[in-house]
């Protein structure tokens, strides 16, 4: 079998030095080349020809950003980014995604070596996901192009009801940060809640919710625990804790806790959809990402048995397409869509099921 080839792309000599380590200790991939700059790293790519780049977030010569934009349009391929754990890298990590990276490693502020080390499993997994990642080329807008006109709002009595008897799960990993986004700026304000597992580690949650509220109609926030979940908002699992829902009275509650991973994974998307079966029943809606692995496969088809209605990314706009095929395998697919007819269809269901025109007021 063919090793992956990987060149790292880090300013850090002690970074480049630890990474290629890591990567030539596994028996399926080798570091090819390891370069200071993006200016040195264009050629390696260019001679090398790597099947993924790992890429520091700030370079010297040229941005991170700068250069991963300039990649993505020009030469698309697999790209990991390597993140420091700060408010300003996270904001920067979720551009490198909207930009096309397909995932992130976040290495400390301090104790950089030893950090990075402890992330080995974590960098490596990572390099194999992306080696068979669905990449696709990024279109930069043109200079001084017009922004699309906003969609025309969606009036209260357009859901009806079913903005508040309804709740809407996602679950999503790898790529999933931009794929909830499509979903969630196609919602209407009047929208029932969303609620949102994520895989993301721990500071990178809250720059994620705040960029999202930003963008879309609903508003977005990082869950809280015990705080009441209310239509017309957005609810993201914080990274390292586990995200379910219960009932209090007449209302649902966000319930935010601490515990063992789940399928490897906290927050986990298993138990946001069990609680979502056991809590909502036959009032929630489904809905399975891109992401590597079955995290929430099995509880998705428990979600279905209860009543609710699911639907999955297909594979053609997944970037990885494991965790929607895992639970189109377990049965707990009603329909299987492209990412870009999720949201329309959800909506064009819930005013169906609420007895409404389809039509736009």
């Amino acid at each position: 079998m063919a090793k992956t080839k990987v060149v790292v792309v880090d300013d850090s000599a002690l970074v480049r030095s630890i990474l290629t380590e890591i990567i030539n200790r596994q028996p399926d991939m080798a570091c090819i080349g390891a370069a200071a700059d993006p200016l040195l790293a264009r050629e390696m790519i260019r001679n090398l020809n790597p099947d993924v780049i790992t890429l520091d977030v700030e370079m010297p010569r040229m941005d991170g950003l700068d250069f991963l934009s300039r990649l993505m349009r020009l030469r698309p391929m697999p790209v990991v980014m390597v993140s420091t754990l700060t408010e300003r890298g996270a904001d920067v990590t979720l551009k490198a995604l909207e930009l096309g990276a397909v995932d992130f490693v976040a290495k400390p502020k301090i104790g950089v070596a030893d950090g990075i080390r402890l992330l080995a499993q974590d960098i490596t997994d990572k390099i194999r996901i992306a080696a068979k990642a669905h990449i696709r080329r990024h279109v930069a807008p043109p200079p001084g192009a017009a922004a699309p006109p906003p969609a025309r709002p969606v009036t209260m009595a357009s859901l009806g009801k079913a903005s508040t008897e309804k709740l809407i799960f996602i679950g999503a990993s790898t790529g999933g940060t931009e794929a909830t986004k499509d979903v969630l700026v196609n919602l209407p304000a009047d929208s029932p809640a969303v609620v949102i597992t994520q895989h993301m580690p721990p500071g990178f949650t809250k720059s994620y919710a705040a960029r999202l509220d930003g963008l879309c109609k609903i508003r977005v926030k990082e869950a809280q625990d015990g705080e009441r979940i209310l239509p017309g908002h957005g609810y993201i699992a914080p990274g390292g804790l586990h995200l379910t829902v219960e009932r209090s009275g007449a209302n649902y509650v966000a319930r935010v806790q601490d515990g063992e991973p789940i399928n490897r994974h906290k927050p986990s998307v298993e138990a946001l959809f069990l609680s979502a079966a056991k809590v909502v029943g036959p009032n929630a809606i489904g809905i399975m990402l891109t992401g590597m692995g079955a995290d929430g496969a099995r509880a998705m088809k428990v979600m279905k048995d209860a009543g609710a209605y699911n639907y999955c990314q297909d594979e053609a706009s997944c970037v990885v397409f494991g965790m929607p095929r895992e639970a189109i395998a377990a049965g707990a697919a009603d329909e299987v869509l492209p990412l870009n007819q999720i949201a329309a269809k959800v909506l064009e269901r819930l005013r169906a099921t609420s007895g409404l025109s389809l039509n736009r007021i």
